[in-house]
């Protein structure tokens, strides 16, 4: 059975971000796919220090934090698919820290020998086309790239007050399409 990773770096839990994400989520058969959804704002995942202890200890963080479990989580799936709000160009702290930290497994074949598919939604006030969409989606093809995944979904959404992405009917039935072809 496919494991898919939802994890969403807005720390709104009822905000746009997480709205989409779980669109998407909705229109997965959970018969065929074993789905788990993760909001990383609940759990504690401090910055990355670059100490390489995690190269010592068989790819595990030695920071006392929810860093392992996450990570592991990152490894065990086979779809992941990341949603943030954009913040100041760039995807949300709390998800970056969790990006950062996928470091500890990248020096071992963990994360490259199952070859994953990875989805990207970003949310920002900015209209679509806007280069902050752009920065967010050049990392995510970076790190794909690197790890030998593949990049399958990048969705840029133009939403900023609570409540925008529901009144957005194209939007919407795009998400539930992207959701469909998780099937």
């Amino acid at each position: 059975m496919e494991k898919i990773l939802f994890l969403n770096g807005s720390p709104r839990l009822k905000g746009n971000t997480r709205f989409a994400l779980k669109t998407l989520e909705e229109q997965i058969d959970k018969t065929k796919s074993e789905v788990e959804f993760i909001d990383v704002t609940k759990f504690n995942v401090a910055g990355c220090i670059a100490c390489d202890s995690c190269k010592r200890n068989g790819g595990k963080c030695f920071m006392n934090d929810n860093t392992n479990e996450l990570v592991q989580k990152i490894v065990d799936a086979d779809t992941l698919i990341f949603g943030s709000p954009v913040y100041w160009w760039g995807i949300s702290a709390q998800l970056k820290a969790l990006i950062d930290k996928m470091y500890s497994k990248a020096h071992d074949t963990e994360l490259t020998d199952k070859k994953k598919r990875v989805g990207l939604i970003s949310v920002g006030a900015d209209e679509i086309g806007a280069e902050q969409y752009n920065i967010i989606s050049s990392q995510f093809r970076c790190i794909c790239e690197y790890l030998g995944w593949e990049f399958f979904i990048d969705e840029a959404i133009s939403a900023h007050n609570p409540n925008d992405l529901s009144a957005q009917n194209e939007t919407l039935s795009l998400l539930k399409e992207l959701g469909e072809s998780l099937n």
